[in-house]
């Protein structure tokens, strides 16, 4: 097959080794000894982005990469896959020229990544800076004809980044350079100015919705926080407000598809920055993690929104219900591939204030609880939630167009992050001579490109507000006062215990 000049395709991320090794992420393999393998194109309307990470479906070339560079200006390639280079020559392999375009999924890697080691106003900086000098665009005079697809070629990344990264440009730096060099072009490609308006107007939007997000968050935890300050005894319990399980799995789905779908791809880098004292330190400036934040206390909620909904009720057979009502809703939960919701109720389940409770664990039964645990057992690494995992991904994959209930994957959102951090932190961000480890690059942006995935399905199922505002507001108790009812509703026993139920109820002056 024919390799398309004007789209380069330099990697698919992973190495192909003839023996197997083993990653966090599963096996990586390299051939020994390289074939003639040329690449195929990728159309993004054919595949979704975490595919075109995929090498075995994109392939690899050994002989040409496409780029608009020699070999002494220091990237590397093995097997027709960049595999590390210096962050110059990094960054002009994402400028485009006429005859070049850089392909989607190193600008993806690239903007992912790049920003361990500069930032993302700075980086844009940088890009236009190798334009206009490649370019010449300080010229007086400068005709279309010259500069031939250059134009709509970095209109083009401009777009894929807004597109991917919208949220670096809540930085009004971002925004100043982007109108600086999209203004430039217009001047001689007056023909782009819809394109161009269509970046801005998709930026907008992109920005306006996560402001409205971010403040509707706001307005739940505020009124939650209020809830729990002025009632501390519910006067309903979840089983009231929602009687069945599969709705109220439906509506946590609800949650979690919302709360997923306005992390921004970046934040997981940010998050792993070590970021030192810097001399110019503004808002703006600041690690932007508070989306990815807000979905770890969102599982942190759940748990103890379950925990308190069963030490609430002084009668042990109300106990027994709501703790088999949840056993059914986390059974539902594994059903729709939501993961997360899954484990926050074990969790819940498994904290030590009803744990402890053994006169209403035995009234349970405990084999459909004990079925759910065995799902999440951490053994092996998670090995069977890794499985379940993967089988749902497949469903996913399979899944027809018109079966939204099948595209449903919400993983074990703090699972994925470790395995983010440890991935970060086992493979070194530079060589030893200096250059950029861009293999790790590859990894860690075929990991997020799954999320995206993850992120883009919409919740197929009926909205409840009412049992919607009930999970976000109604009060959890404190780690004390779950304390001091799980000690109401089953009496200390041993003497740890009847300690720490005597300090409980002096602090509260009982």
């Amino acid at each position: 097959m024919s390799i398309d000049s004007s789209r380069s395709q330099p990697a698919i991320g992973l190495k192909q080794t003839a023996k197997p090794r083993p990653s966090i992420f599963g096996t990586i393999t390299k051939d020994k000894k390289p074939k003639d393998r040329r690449l195929r194109t990728v159309s993004p309307q054919m595949l979704s982005f975490s595919q075109m990470f995929d090498h075995n479906q994109a392939g690899n070339n050994n002989n040409n990469t496409c780029s608009h560079y020699s070999k002494d200006q220091a990237l590397i390639f093995a097997d027709g896959i960049l595999m590390a280079g210096s962050m110059e020559a990094l960054i002009q392999h994402l400028v485009p020229t006429d005859e070049y375009n850089p392909d989607k999924t190193y600008v993806f890697a690239f903007l992912l990544s790049s920003r361990l080691f500069i930032r993302p106003h700075d980086l844009l900086s940088e890009v236009c800076q190798v334009c206009i000098l490649q370019q010449n665009l300080s010229e007086d005079e400068l005709r279309k004809e010259k500069l031939g697809k250059f134009g709509p070629n970095i209109i083009q990344l401009l777009s894929e980044w807004a597109d991917m990264f919208p949220y670096d440009f809540r930085d009004e730096r971002m925004m100043l350079k982007l109108k600086e060099i999209t203004q430039r072009i217009l001047v001689i490609y007056p023909e782009l100015r819809p394109d161009v308006t269509n970046i801005t107007h998709s930026l907008v939007k992109r920005l306006s919705e996560l402001q409205r997000y971010e403040e509707e968050l706001s307005k739940w935890n505020s009124e939650a926080t209020l809830r729990s300050n002025t009632q501390e005894v519910p006067t309903t319990d979840i089983i009231e407000v929602c009687p069945s399980p599969l709705e109220l799995a439906q509506q946590l789905t609800h949650i979690e598809l919302d709360r997923l779908s306005h992390i921004g791809p970046e934040e997981f880098v940010q998050a792993f920055s070590k970021e030192a004292t810097i001399k110019e330190t503004t808002y703006i400036d600041m690690k932007r993690t508070s989306n990815l934040e807000a979905y770890v206390q969102w599982f942190n909620r759940l748990s103890y929104f379950v925990t308190t909904e069963i030490c609430s009720h002084l009668k042990k057979k109300n106990r027994v219900r709501i703790i088999e009502y949840f056993v059914d809703v986390a059974k539902e939960c594994i059903n729709m591939g939501n993961f997360n919701s899954l484990m926050a109720i074990i969790a819940g389940m498994n904290m030590t204030w009803v744990s402890r409770l053994k006169k209403t664990w035995s009234r349970v039964n405990r084999a459909k609880f004990e079925i759910l645990e065995h799902q999440m057992d951490p053994t092996s690494n998670f090995g069977i939630y890794r499985s379940c995992l993967k089988a749902a991904m497949w469903r996913s994959e399979g899944a027809e167009a018109g079966s939204k209930e099948e595209k449903i994957i919400i993983p074990f959102f703090s699972l994925f992050v470790k395995d983010l951090y440890f991935l970060n932190e086992g493979c070194s961000n530079k060589l030893p001579n200096g250059d950029i480890n861009f293999e790790k690059f590859w990894q860690l942006a075929k990991q997020i490109s799954d999320f995206i995935t993850w992120q883009q399905v919409e919740c197929p199922f009926p909205k409840n507000d009412k049992v919607i505002n009930y999970l976000l507001t109604s009060p959890v108790f404190s780690e004390s006062t779950l304390a001091l009812a799980s000690f109401e509703c089953e009496a200390p026993e041993k003497s740890y215990e009847k300690e720490k139920h005597k300090q409980l109820k002096a602090s509260a002056g009982v």
